[in-house]
């Protein structure tokens, strides 16, 4: 009776399954997008770069995927899209808009970006740098610890290379590598694919094994609110589309300047004072400023300016990834105390300076300010420019397999 009931439950379990299977049809030459959850069929895309959604809203009375447009009702309750255009190579947020509430979409992942939790759709780049390969794998740990300056607890990520746990008595470098504004520490771990990169990165010996590490960028005085970057303009702007365009009163109003001082925070102070202590306390690191760098994207590169060039005894090298400059061109020799006016200290201080950008995000002024420094003799001044892309993933994920190679040699 039991094998019975059993055999009828699986028959009725595949059933539905099989009906589904069978009635459903896809657009031709199409694939899941890689973010969807597993065997979940929409969104999809194609090999030119098109995307194709399908919601089932059959109550709504309008439904839209943000920085795209509306979507079609059909008959069935289902709502469809499919882009006009291909869209660009790499990743990109994006929710669901119900009758005016947005959400994330059910039918995949989440991520952490534009100061809340939403879907990504990934239109690939086709290269094997950041995806899983048959290599050693390093562990990526979350690190909890007290902030005194925060008053809270606090929490980091955290990779260890390959052969961490095995080779006790080996200590590594470090690189302290931060997310963009909108974002958190989860960012550079599952929107950065971090760990793949360094993996892919250490196994072909392109790079030596290091920790990173990764923390939340924002640190603000107790019972002071934390900055959102939850508007029309900035979401967009953080998830690589053009942003809405503002209507004649909003033209005509000007919008407030964001403080860049709060934004900031206290941050690049708590790295300094409380995670680096932190880190060498907990992991067998090479605490010297020769084996200790930092890198970070927007937000984050500012976070590194402010933190390195104030800390020169802290660190040796830097990695600004759609971050600007460190100032006005016209400014250069006055920067933080001058660090730039003195090619011999300089040359001595840095062993890495790195200024990386989209092609796409007006990379002018970042070229402008890596070929001042170098016109003054600065030496180890790296300049990339990611190629068709804008401030995206993309365009950080290609800076950090650009930049790790150059660290600790």
């Amino acid at each position: 009776m039991k094998i019975l009931l059993k055999l009828a439950f699986s028959s009725l379990l595949a059933l539905p399954l099989t009906v589904n299977a069978q009635q459903e049809s896809f657009p031709e030459g199409t694939v899941p997008n890689e973010h969807n959850l597993e065997g979940v069929q929409w969104p999809r895309l194609d090999a030119q770069g098109n995307t194709y959604f399908r919601i089932h809203a059959p109550y709504a009375k309008k439904v839209q995927i943000s920085f795209r447009g509306p979507m079609t009702r059909e008959a069935d309750g289902y709502w469809t899209y499919v882009s006009p255009k291909p869209e660009t190579v790499g990743f990109h947020y994006y929710q669901i808009i119900i009758d005016s509430i947005s959400a994330a979409d059910p039918a995949t992942k989440s991520y952490y970006g534009m100061s809340k939790w939403v879907s990504a759709i990934e239109i690939p780049e086709g290269l094997p740098y950041d995806k899983v390969q048959n290599v050693p794998h390093g562990d990526i740990r979350m690190k909890k610890y007290w902030s005194e300056m925060t008053q809270a607890w606090r929490m980091c990520y955290v990779y260890t290379p390959p052969q961490y746990d095995k080779n006790a008595n080996e200590s590594y470098p470090v690189l302290y590598l931060q997310h963009g504004g909108g974002e958190d520490e989860t960012g550079w771990v599952f929107q950065g694919r971090m760990g793949n990169i360094m993996d892919n990165l250490i196994a072909e010996k392109k790079a030596v094994p290091m920790i990173v590490v990764m923390d939340r960028g924002y640190a603000l005085p107790p019972g002071v609110p934390t900055v959102r970057f939850d508007n029309p303009q900035t979401n967009a702007f953080l998830a690589g589309a053009a942003a809405p365009a503002p209507n004649a009163a909003q033209r005509q109003t000007p919008r407030p300047a964001m403080n860049m001082q709060r934004m900031l925070g206290m941050f690049p102070e708590l790295l300094v004072k409380e995670i680096v202590p932190m880190i060498d306390a907990s992991f067998r690191t090479k605490p010297t400023r020769e084996n200790r760098a930092m890198a970070g994207l927007s937000m984050g590169a500012m976070h590194t300016y402010s933190a390195v060039l104030s800390n020169q005894d802290k660190f040796a090298s830097l990695g600004a990834f759609s971050g600007g400059s460190a100032g006005p061109v016209d400014q250069i020799d006055t920067l933080y105390d001058g660090v730039f006016a003195n090619p011999e200290k300089f040359n001595k201080q840095f062993k890495l300076y790195f200024m990386s950008t989209g092609s796409e995000e007006n990379p002018e002024r970042v070229k402008a300010f890596a070929d001042a420094m170098k016109a003054k003799n600065l030496k180890n001044v790296v300049y990339y420019e990611s190629p068709g892309t804008a401030h995206e993933w993309l365009t950080w994920r290609r800076s950090l397999r650009e930049f790790v190679p150059l660290l600790f040699k």
